[in-house]
C-alpha cells in the first residue's frame, strides 16, 4: 500500500468518526437540553390558573351573587336592583373613595357610578384590599350588626371592613382601597369573559 492510499484511508476513517461523533454529541446535548426546556415552558394547570373564565350571568336574579375563580381569587357577579344602583350615590360622604380615584382598583371602563360595564351588573375580586381575606355579601338593609346607615354591601369578618354595593371601601376601615374590578367584557348578554377585557382600555 502506498503512501497515498494510506493517506485516503486516514482521511475517510477521519470524516467518518469526527461525524459519527458529531452525531452522538447533538444526541447527548438534545437528551441534556430537552427536559431544561420542557421545565421552562409553564404546565396546562399554570395556563389554565391565568387564562380568563366564562361565566353564564342569564339566569341570575336581582339582588343575587353568583361566585366563579379565576387565577385561584373568587370573583363575584352581582345582580343590582333598580334600589341598590339608586342608594349607591347616598353614601358618598362615607366612603373612603366614592371617585374610585386609585386608578389600579378597576379597569377605565370601570371607573364610573356603578364601577362595572353594565350599571346593574357588578364584577368585583373578592378579596379585602387590607390582609385578603374574602368578604361576605351582606345585601339587607340596615341589620342591627352593621347599623341604620348601612344599605348593603360586602363585609369583612376578619377586621371589620366595609365595602357598599359597589366594591367601595368605607371610611375607617382597615382596608385602604377599593375592592378590585377584574377585566371583563360581555360576549353575549348572559356571558361574561373574565379576565379579559375584549380590547377596550
Amino acid at each position: 500500500m502506498s503512501d497515498s492510499d494510506s493517506n485516503t484511508v486516514d482521511v475517510k476513517r477521519r470524516r467518518m468518526l469526527i461525524a459519527a461523533t458529531s452525531v452522538v454529541g447533538a444526541a447527548g446535548t438534545a437528551a441534556f437540553a430537552a427536559p431544561l426546556l420542557i421545565s421552562w415552558k409553564p404546565s396546562a394547570r399554570a395556563l389554565n390558573a391565568g387564562a380568563p373564565v366564562e361565566m353564564n350571568i342569564s339566569k341570575i336574579q336581582p339582588g343575587q351573587r353568583l361566585k366563579a375563580v379565576w387565577q385561584g381569587k373568587p370573583i363575584w357577579v352581582v345582580s343590582r336592583t333598580e334600589k341598590m344602583l339608586a342608594d349607591l350615590p347616598s353614601i358618598n360622604n362615607l366612603l373612603a373613595d366614592p371617585d374610585s380615584a386609585v386608578e389600579t382598583q378597576q379597569p377605565a371602563y370601570a371607573k364610573n357610578d356603578a364601577r362595572s360595564r353594565k350599571p346593574e351588573i357588578l364584577v368585583l375580586i373578592g378579596i379585602c384590599t387590607h390582609l385578603g381575606c374574602s368578604p361576605t355579601y351582606r345585601p339587607e338593609i340596615a341589620p342591627a350588626d352593621m347599623g341604620a346607615d348601612w344599605l348593603g354591601g360586602f363585609f369583612c369578618p376578619c377586621h371589620g371592613s366595609k365595602f357598599d354595593l359597589a366594591g367601595r371601601v368605607y371610611k375607617n376601615v382597615p382596608a385602604p382601597t377599593n375592592l378590585v374590578v377584574p377585566e371583563h367584557y360581555y360576549k353575549t348578554d348572559g356571558v361574561i369573559l373574565i379576565g379579559n377585557s375584549g380590547g377596550a382600555a
